[in-house]
């Protein structure tokens, strides 16, 4: 979704006031995220939360 956008995970982690290696460890699956970031990260997409769940 951050792809399609046209966003760098610098980019986004500024959005969603995260550090841009957190960010990389979410979205790897080497970190789990807190419902909080998840929010924070979907309001930083302009998405509804709950797309962040749906399959690719």
């Amino acid at each position: 979704m951050r792809r399609a956008r046209g966003l760098s995970q610098e980019e986004l982690a500024h959005r969603a006031d995260v550090s841009r290696g957190h960010l990389g460890k979410v979205e790897n699956a080497k970190f789990a995220a807190s419902l909080d970031l998840l929010e924070r990260i979907a309001r930083a997409l302009n998405v509804d939360p709950e797309l962040l769940f749906s399959k690719r």
